[in-house]
Order: C-alpha cells, then structure tokens, then sequence
C-alpha cells in the first residue's frame, strides 16, 4: 500500500471495517486482529470507517492482506448466502478445538489469522509466510 493513493487507502479501510463490523467484532477485538501501532486510542475506529486511512504500518498491511484473503475464501465458500460467512467466523470449529475463528484471530495474533486463513483457503500456501527464527527473513 506504500504507492496507493489516499483515496484507494481510504476505500481499503472502508471495505476491512465493513468485514470486521459484518462478523460481529467489536471494537476491542478490532483493535486485537489489526494489531494498530501502540498508542491508537479505539475511538480511531469510527474514524477508519469515515475518511481516515489505516497507518502505513508493515504489520497492519500484513493482517489486511490476510484478512481480505478470509474475506475472498469465505465468499466463495458461500457465494449465495453473504451471511453465511459471518456465521462461520462465530461458531466453533473441530480445526481450532473447538474455538471460533473469531477466536483464533483475535487470540492468536498474526497466526492466529493465518491459521484461519489457511483452513479456508486451498490456494494459499501458510509455509510461505512463516518466517523460522535465524532465516534472515526479519
């Protein structure tokens, strides 16, 4: 998102808000699953879904490509029924023992959404994002 313009970062803020605010998060557990820098007070929320554009922040960019990656696997999981997808976020899962994905994502940090991720998604290859401590890839 480094070379988007304002008004993309601004629609990209819009449509994951909407995402989150369609699977029942609230604002803590928004807050918990973008991983926002230090200091971003929970009221910043309302601003996301008026005008004001996510922070250039690598570890946010990460999460929002993850999660508009569960967005795309759970409407094409469901491409008939929209609803469907916010009902399987909040209900509990055998892959997740028993937790919600809504759960895992907002417990489980990083990985935690790259699980939930990777059970939806077929095509996404979990391996390629994991970074093994020692292997330079910080």
């Amino acid at each position: 998102m480094v070379n988007t313009d304002y008004e993309d970062r601004v629609a990209l803020t819009r449509a994951i808000m909407h995402i989150l605010d369609g699977w029942g998060l609230d604002a803590a557990e928004q807050m918990a699953i973008l991983s926002l820098p230090k200091g971003t007070p929970s009221r910043a929320l309302r601003r996301y879904r008026d005008n004001t554009p996510f922070p250039e922040d690598a570890g946010v960019m990460e999460r929002i490509e993850h999660l508009v990656g569960i967005a795309d696997a759970l409407r094409t999981s469901y491409p008939h029924n929209p609803q469907m997808g916010a009902y399987w976020v909040n209900q509990p899962n055998r892959r997740f023992d028993d937790n919600t994905p809504r759960t895992i994502m907002t417990a489980g940090g990083l990985s935690g959404i790259v699980a939930v991720r990777s059970h939806l998604d077929c095509a996404f290859d979990q391996d390629e994002h994991l970074v093994l401590p020692g292997t330079g890839g910080d």
